[in-house]
């Protein structure tokens, strides 16, 4: 449980400490190179018989003809005050990468509609999540302040106590908390225009919840919660408050500015983790520092490489 220590030792100062100047990290990519695609994606791509660049093309094409979209992207980058670059971002990196956009907005609404007369619930194995986080490793999680504290700490609670493990005589899957409790269809499923999923939409319930006045998530109900991460006009508060909440932890633990930079957004909206990762580049650096070394700069996967290599047409959308 010491990792979990940690965890929640940074929520806490994420939520503590004050705005501090940070480096900014200038745009552009540090990779001269696209770092490699991970096999998985390639696969998907070549089982939907189409390419990176076709689905690319796809999903630019659906912002560019869609004014009603770029301008529901622009209102939730007011409201999160983050550049709509970086929402736009993470959209073509998903849909690049991952699954290929729908041809028209209407179709994300269609099935919105569809998932609220679905019947199915987070669980796994017959054991619900309301059921399964009432378990005592999940104790310390229960007095966090907020749901974006409770939702990581009980990641990290399955990661150290479940995951891949034998417990009170169940087996657990090695794999993550959201794949195993929520994605009841298939694991990996993710929804919608920003292509989130469940346990994330949990996570920015509060936040979202405190800076728009949208109703609260309940994780017991599925439903519900996957028809807001289909429906465009609920969903995209929800990306930009993932994304400003990796550009915070980036300025508070590791001393960065990304806000310049939506391939640095977009490699941690496609990646997760963003305290994690923010912590583990502050160690690096002190210890280049105590090296003499130059501080390293956060740096693009090949998601976020993308993003940042298209910029301009990005910019042109808005």
């Amino acid at each position: 449980m010491k990792k979990l220590a940690v965890v929640l030792m940074g929520l806490s100062v994420l939520a503590a400490a004050p705005a501090a100047a940070a480096t900014v990290v200038p745009a552009g990519n540090r990779n001269v190179e696209q770092p490699q695609v991970p096999g998985g994606s390639a696969s998907r791509t070549k089982a939907l018989k189409t390419s990176y660049d076709a689905k690319y093309r796809k999903v630019i094409s659906l912002l560019r003809n869609d004014r009603a979209l770029r301008q529901k992207i622009a209102a939730a980058a007011r409201q999160f005050d983050i550049d709509p670059l970086h929402i736009a971002g993470a959209i073509v990196g998903e849909h690049t990468y991952n699954v290929d956009a729908y041809d028209r907005l209407q179709t994300y609404y269609v099935k919105a509609v569809s998932y609220l007369g679905s019947s199915f619930s987070f669980s796994y194995g017959g054991e619900d999540i309301a059921e399964f986080i009432e378990r005592p490793q999940f104790a310390p999680c229960a007095g966090l302040p907020g749901s974006y504290a409770v939702w990581t700490c009980r990641e990290e609670v399955w990661d150290s106590s479940f995951r891949g493990k034998t417990v009170d005589g169940k087996e657990f899957p090695n794999n993550r908390f959201s794949a195993v409790f929520f994605q009841p269809f298939y694991s990996g499923q993710t929804f919608g225009i920003g292509q989130l999923n469940p346990l994330t939409a949990l996570q920015m319930s509060d936040i979202v919840s405190n800076v728009t006045g949208a109703p609260k998530l309940d994780y017991r109900d599925a439903q519900a919660v996957y028809g807001t991460i289909m429906d465009p006009d609920q969903t995209l508060p929800y990306v930009a408050a993932t994304l400003r909440k990796a550009i915070d932890a980036y300025a508070t633990i590791a001393d960065f500015d990304i806000s310049q930079n939506p391939g640095l957004t977009a490699t941690l909206y496609n990646v997760g983790g963003p305290e994690a990762r923010a912590y583990a580049l502050k160690a690096e650096n002190q210890r280049r520092m105590n090296e003499g070394l130059e501080p390293k700069l956060p740096e693009e996967n090949y998601y976020g490489w993308l993003v940042n290599d298209r910029i301009a047409d990005l910019k042109a959308l808005f």
